[in-house]
């Protein structure tokens, strides 16, 4: 029980906290899109499984910890395989599982941006026949397939931030605790408001890029996307309080 009175640990645990919700804010975003598109009596079951998926897989991936670091060995190096000599394609196109994992996600996740982004500009006629084709299944899978490579990269994150997972585990029983809790606001806020749905797309399409780019050994520094998106919050709010005024009047 001497970790109760360590104050190291009590940082770390709430540095890992702060950083899983920060980490979880797309996640929520991707999720409450995604459930939009059900029926309203499931919406809530399906966001409440997106999250519990998400925290069971970091507490997976947690517990396989030596799996995941592994997960940074090379598999196979796309210059070498297109018969290149050069010494820094080489290096820059060698690719691990971790790698693999965060492009095909970050694929996925600009295929899902784009799909949405096209069927709001279709207009309400093609977003009716598309939601009725989902399926809450349909739902889920999606959401546990971004759940995968979101838990992916906080894991590694976190693993770099702290010693004990027990720590570790914790900081993501209280992140999802509080993700939980505001879901159900941030899903309502973002489904009731069309242009807040059309940032938080881009933002989607933004992160999957940069996805791909971590992929590749060319990551875009988190605190510049960070930056960007909360810039882009801060002109939205303006702009439906701007909105909001001008019905007033």
């Amino acid at each position: 029980m001497n970790w109760l009175t360590d104050p190291e640990i009590w940082i770390s645990l709430i540095t890992l906290t702060v950083m899983e919700i920060v980490l979880g804010i797309d996640n929520i975003v991707f999720i409450s899109i995604l459930t939009g598109k059900l029926p309203e009596d499931q919406q809530d079951k399906a966001r409440k499984t997106g999250i519990g998926l998400a925290m069971i897989t970091r507490i997976l991936l947690l517990l396989s910890i030596n799996w995941v670091m592994r997960l940074k060995g090379s598999l196979f190096n796309i210059a070498t395989m297109l018969g290149l000599q050069n010494q820094t394609l080489v290096e820059k196109l060698d690719i691990s599982g971790r790698d693999l994992i965060l492009i095909i996600g970050g694929l996925f996740l600009i295929y899902k941006s784009t799909s949405e982004i096209h069927e709001k500009l279709e207009g309400d006629e093609h977003d009716e026949k598309n939601t009725k084709a989902q399926s809450f299944a349909n739902v889920i899978t999606q959401i546990l397939i971004l759940d995968i490579v979101f838990s992916l990269d906080s894991v590694i994150t976190a693993v770099g931030m702290a010693n004990h997972v027990g720590v570790m585990i914790a900081a993501v029983v209280c992140a999802v605790g509080i993700m939980m809790f505001a879901s159900g606001g941030v899903s309502r806020f973002v489904n009731n408001h069309p242009t807040v749905k059309m940032l938080a797309l881009s933002f989607l399409l933004l992160i999957g890029v940069s996805l791909i780019a971590e992929g590749f050994e060319h990551g875009i520094p988190k605190g510049y996307i960070y930056f960007a998106m909360a810039f882009s919050i801060l002109v939205e709010m303006l702009n439906l309080r701007a909105k909001k005024a001008t019905k007033k009047h």
